[in-house]
Order: structure tokens, then sequence, then C-alpha cells
């Protein structure tokens, strides 16, 4: 099968900033197996498998180590993609997930418009083994796919050098690390040791708990979010009931094709 794949940075407008995503484009469904295989040897937090069927594009997204579930950047990767070299007159493109739930991506100029859901966390009791693997001083902690967790300042969460060991030893899927921001409405890193990536660099999914969260917060329904890891990440986001915003932009690296 012929196979058109495209690196794309997302949640950033220059090259080799953002979050980097390998998005392979195929005319029909890949095995899991050759998928997995896939994304080891792209060695990226995640690569975008899609298809077009019907009015929707199939998409599944996978780490080096596992399968997950959702996944902002690759996302936005893919609709970049697409929206530059297939569906060149197109204003919005609707995914279709392994739930059957859909995600829609619309264009508006330069900025891509994910809309994804509410995943708010609940409270959950003081975890002192987050707590010692992170760092800092946490001021509190939620539960939803990911843990969120809470400091006092943006400075206390961009000082964060957790090991890697200490993370894989929580059993946990990912660490949501947030804090108010300074020139932003809050900060935010994540880590997710339970899909094999130390630290992803700009996270769409997190969002799905962090927007719910600091629309309580701040009492606000739009947002700014910069992502503190090396390579950064900007997100504008807007809560709209059980609906989450999420525009960013990207830029693409390199398209290549092969048969497989």
């Amino acid at each position: 099968m012929k196979v058109t794949m495209y690196q794309v940075d997302a949640f950033t407008n220059q090259l080799f900033a953002g979050n980097p995503t390998a998005v392979c484009v195929t005319d029909g469904p890949l095995s899991e197996a050759l998928m997995h295989k896939l994304a080891v040897e792209n060695n990226l937090s995640e690569t975008a498998f899609c298809y077009k069927e019907g009015p929707y594009y199939k998409i599944r997204w996978f780490t080096p180590k596992v399968e997950v579930d959702l996944c902002g950047h690759a996302t936005l990767g893919t609709a970049y993609a697409l929206f530059n070299d297939i569906e060149k007159t197109a204003a919005k493109i609707i995914f279709k997930i392994n739930s059957g739930d859909t995600i829609e991506v619309t264009r508006d100029g330069k900025y891509l418009t994910l809309l994804f859901p509410v995943r708010e966390g609940k409270p959950l009791a003081y975890r002192e083994d987050i707590a010692q693997a992170l760092g800092g001083k946490p001021l509190a902690f939620y539960e939803a796919r990911d843990i969120l967790v809470v400091y006092g300042s943006a400075q206390e969460v961009a000082d964060l050098k957790p090991a890697a060991s200490a993370l894989n030893s929580l059993g946990v899927f990912g660490i949501i690390a947030t804090a108010p921001g300074e020139d932003v409405d809050f900060v935010s890193r994540y880590f997710a040791p339970g899909c094999g990536v130390y630290e992803d660099p700009a996270t769409g999914s997190s969002h799905c708990t962090l927007i719910p969260y600091w629309a309580k917060k701040l009492k606000k329904t739009t947002f700014v979010d910069k992502q503190l890891s090396k390579r950064t990440g900007l997100f504008h986001c807007e809560l709209q009931g059980n609906d989450i915003y999420i525009k960013g932009e990207a830029v693409q690296l390199f398209k290549t094709t092969f048969q497989i």
C-alpha cells in the first residue's frame, strides 16, 4: 500500500518548535502491527494514521509504545497536512476515532481549531508519591484520564525536573503540571509515563482537563496557555458547554511517499 507521510510541527508557527508529529495518509487501514512498527521507526511522541471513509477521515494515534485514545497535536498536524495537500478548498475536516466519536477541525486563515470534549478532573487526595516524583510543592491534585497537579507559580512548573524512573513507577497514564501564568492565563507541562513518553512538548488533549479547571478558577471561558517544554507550545482555547475549542498553528517539515 502507498503511504504518504508528512512531518508537521504542531501548536507553533516556526519549524523545530511546538510538537512534531508524523502523519501517515493511506487509501485504507493498516494493520495494528504495522502502525506500531512505523511509530517505533518515527520515534516521535505520536504518529497519526488516517484514510478517507465516506465523509470522514478515520484516524488513530500510536506512540512508540502504545495506541492512545486521543491526541491533540497529531490531529492538528494531520488536519494541517490534509488541508494543505489534499483538502485544499475545504473549511472543515471531520475525523472519526475508534470509539465512533468524531473530532471536527476547522480552518480560519493560518489557524486550525480542534473541537475536543471536556474531561473534567475530580478532586484527588494528596498524592505524596507524585509530589516526590515531580518535585516542587503541589497545592492540589485532580484525576481524569490524566492526573492534574496544581502549583503556585509558573516558575515552579518550569523548574520541574522529574526522573523518568520516578515517573514510570507511579502507574499513571499522564501527569499535567499547571500553574497561573504571567503573560498568559496559565502554564502547563505534560509527562506521559503510561505511553512511554517522558515529556510531551505541546499537548492538545491535556486541555480537556486543564480548561474546565481554569474556567472555574479564573471565572472565564477563553484562555491562552503556554506549555513550558523546551520546544514550547502556545494554545488559544475556549470553553463552550461540554466542548473545548483549541486553536493553534502548524508548519510542515517534509513530505515523502513509499510503498509498504
